[in-house]
């Protein structure tokens, strides 16, 4: 295995930990987190402002363009800091695994690779019985797995 390989599988782990806390089942609110979490408090918009040298209105701004996804990192950061919380964000696979992601491109790469020789096979009148096409995608998916071409996230 190259040094490549294990620092792909060490970052896949790193975000595959990530994705197995909580995040995975997280769902924003309606109201937007700022809102939330400064409603939790007790705080109000003007108090929040004043803690960070805004105005009121700025941050029923920045609450407003949360919950309509054009609030920026930085805005969401500044923000999370009023209200004495931490912004944290990522991208975590949608099953919790992102090996799952890998696993899916390379079947999905290998069924095409097998459909597109089952067609001049069969032009040849030389076709392969259905399990012998599954046992070949089986085969190219772990051969794809561990010997991603260069080309392997296109199509």
């Amino acid at each position: 295995m190259s040094v490549k390989d294990i620092a792909r599988r060490q970052m896949q782990s790193r975000i595959n930990k990530s994705a197995m806390a909580s995040a995975l089942h997280l769902q924003v609110p309606k109201e937007g987190w700022i809102a939330l979490v400064r409603n939790a408090l007790g705080m109000s918009g003007a108090q929040l402002g004043k803690r960070l040298s805004l105005s009121r209105g700025r941050i029923s701004q920045v609450e407003k363009s949360e919950v309509d996804g054009r609030v920026t990192l930085r805005s969401m950061q500044e923000l999370a800091e009023g209200l004495g919380c931490r912004f944290v964000y990522a991208i975590i696979p949608e099953s919790g695994d992102l090996g799952d992601v890998v696993e899916a491109q390379a079947r999905k790469k290998a069924t095409a690779l097998v459909k597109r020789a089952a067609t001049h096979m069969a032009l040849e009148k030389q076709s392969l019985r259905d399990e012998q096409n599954k046992a070949e995608i089986e085969r190219l998916t772990r051969e794809l797995i561990q010997n991603p071409p260069s080309d392997f996230w296109e199509a």
